[in-house]
């Protein structure tokens, strides 16, 4: 048979598989051996112990070849190799300690106390709850990264309180859901460190590039927020006295001293030391680490049990993700080996696109795989299916890197597997009609379209900080 056709039947298995609901980084591992023993294949080399046996050998000893020479297949040393490979990668040090930084300001109840500092702050601006909101969202997503832990605590803490002061549902369900999800574009970004370590691209570089981008996200959403409030004000009413008291300006400065700037200062310096060159990703997510355990102990949260929670949660997504790269890795090599890169690649080549026609392509095919796909096995899986293309349309690896990074906010909003809805749903009122959530995510979805939109036009948003940082 035809490598190139079992290369294509290996990736259409694969697809079909996903939509059956079988783990991902096993189902990798296994397709990947599977397709792997077949492609590596050569009888002469794995028999030839066997076959050099004599008619005096024992059946045990023929056996005992025969088995030898079964396992004697190149793919058993391409899994230990891609397994070591991946284990042995300095980038992906970073995430666990990330991670464990997310999860214990998650748990340091520094997210109740911000959220009401920017509340009464932003009392007199249209959509004040919904700004407030937003800009929490934003700097916690930012500090955990993880979109589900994002939105179901911004769910329990900021939707029941803008549902009591009148705020229409959809627009507050939108609100938190859209912000929930600004953690895998806005640095210090999991996604992105991800991304780095599938792409060989710079991690630093790729901060620096996603800076302006994410900003800009977050600006559109204001933008929004705040011009349906004054042209909708039943969607967001001003909040009364009673909803958001007034608080004297030497209060409300302390208030904000000792909510808002911590978080801001945890991440402000996480972020600069390695955009400044101060320290490595892997440093600086250990300053990450040990800032969030001092958070946790100066706000009086910090117990065994959320200790003990947050290391559980750290190792179990740490594990996730380290097995989907094993299994990536040993996909992709086999896929490789029997020609299926090179087919998609003359495929593409031989469509005559210009580079933006090729840009729009790949991020339709991604924005259609984040449907029933979770951000990190896009990243693993597909994205370097389309690294080889890059070079041939002269598309810089990291503009393209911050394109799938807003792309991926998609995924999260999309309807019908929009799981930013799912997780505030599963949390939120009875009344809060899952329609609702999707109606209400809708105009935040057209605000990741016009960003990505906006970098295509002007592409010096993703390439001025690098430039200027770096060279």
């Amino acid at each position: 048979m035809n490598p190139e056709i079992v290369a294509l039947f290996m990736l259409g298995l694969f697809i079909v598989f996903v939509f059956l609901g079988f783990p991902i980084a096993f189902t990798l591992m296994a397709m990947g051996i599977g397709f792997g023993y077949f492609a590596y294949f050569d009888e002469r080399r794995m028999w030839r112990d066997y076959n050099r046996l004599d008619e005096t050998a024992g059946s045990w000893e023929s056996w005992s070849a025969w088995i030898e020479g079964f396992i004697n297949n190149r793919i058993f040393d391409l899994f230990v190799n891609q397994t070591f490979t991946v284990m042995s990668n300095e980038v992906l040090t970073a995430v666990p300690l990330f991670l464990f930084m997310g999860y214990i300001v998650e748990r340091s109840n520094i997210v109740d106390r911000l959220f009401s500092t920017l509340n009464i702050a932003s009392k007199n601006v249209p959509g004040s709850m919904g700004v407030a909101a937003l800009i929490t969202c934003a700097l916690f997503a930012t500090a955990t990264g993880i979109v589900g832990a994002v939105v179901t605590l911004m769910g329990l803490l900021a939707l029941p309180a803008m549902l009591k002061a009148r705020y229409n549902p959809s627009f507050a369900s939108g609100i938190i859901c859209a912000g929930g999800t600004l953690g895998i574009l806005i640095p210090p970004s999991i996604m992105l460190i991800v991304y780095a370590a599938a792409t060989n691209v710079s991690i630093v570089r790729l901060y620096a590039g996603a800076l302006l981008p994410g900003l800009t996200l977050v600006g559109l959403y204001l933008t929004y927020v705040i011009g349906r409030s004054i042209l909708q004000p039943s969607a967001a009413p001003r909040p009364t006295d009673d909803e958001v008291p007034n608080v004297p300006i030497g209060k409300l400065v302390l208030m904000i001293l000792t909510s808002f700037l911590p978080l801001a200062f945890l991440i402000l310096a996480v972020l600069g030391s390695i955009l400044f060159g101060l320290a490595t990703p892997t440093e600086a997510a250990s300053i990450g680490a040990l800032g969030g355990i001092l958070l946790a102990v100066v706000y009086r949260a910090m117990s065994w049990q959320r200790l003990r929670e947050s290391v559980y949660l750290t190792v179990r997504t740490t594990a996730m993700v380290c097995w989907l790269f094993v299994g990536s890795y040993t996909f992709s090599a086999v896929f490789s080996y029997l020609g299926g890169e090179h087919v998609i690649s003359e495929f593409v080549q031989n469509l005559d696109l210009t580079p933006v026609q090729f840009l729009i392509l790949a991020q339709l095919i991604i924005f259609l795989l984040g449907w029933p796909l979770e951000w990190s096995e896009i990243i693993i899986i597909f994205v370097p299916i389309f690294l080889p293309l890059l070079q041939f349309f002269d598309i810089d690896p990291l503009f393209f890197g911050i394109l799938v990074a807003l792309n991926l906010q998609t995924s999260f909003l999309t309807p019908p597997m929009a799981m930013s809805a799912y997780y505030l749903k599963g949390i939120a009122p009875p009344e809060v009609r899952l329609t609702q959530i999707f109606a209400g995510v809708m105009p935040f979805l057209f605000c990741v379209i016009l960003s990505m939109v906006l970098m295509y036009l002007f592409p010096q948003i993703v390439f001025y900080l690098p430039e200027l940082f770096y060279g």
